[in-house]
């Protein structure tokens, strides 16, 4: 009877962890498609300090990890809509982060960001606009 109950809940947790596992796809699918919006290329990011620096823009995590950089990290959409989403994400060693990206125009974009990188807080705030010319 107990080795029967333990199966159960084996079964129940696993069944629930496939459940998971394809609506965090969904999320992704959909956050992918929020920021398909943006022009692909070159793009000049100014932080509201003043702070500029070029950025290439070829896929999604160019603008959702932009403190991590390319650092394979684990994603997971927690709001959006048709112009923005907020993106939480956890590199594994390296720290984790939370943004939220606007899309104003398809040559327009908000950009906040925060987090923690290899042990050190970080906080952000872009507004990207896209550059002339291609990446290089």
């Amino acid at each position: 009877m107990v080795f029967r109950r333990m199966m159960c809940a084996a079964l129940a947790g696993a069944s629930l962890l496939m459940v998971g596992d394809g609506s965090a796809v969904a999320h992704r699918a959909a956050a992918q498609s929020v920021l398909t919006q943006i022009e692909r290329g070159q793009w000049l990011l100014k932080e509201r300090l003043g702070t500029e620096r070029k950025v290439c823009f070829t896929n999604p995590n160019s603008f959702i990890q932009i403190a991590h950089g390319p650092a394979p990290c684990e994603q997971f959409i927690v709001s959006q809509d048709t112009h923005q989403a907020t993106v939480v994400y956890t590199c594994t060693g390296r720290g984790k982060g939370r943004t939220t990206v606007t899309v104003e125009t398809p040559r327009l974009v908000r950009i906040e960001t925060q987090g923690v990188l290899d042990g050190a807080p970080f906080e952000q705030e872009y507004e990207g606009r896209r550059a002339p010319g291609s990446c290089g």
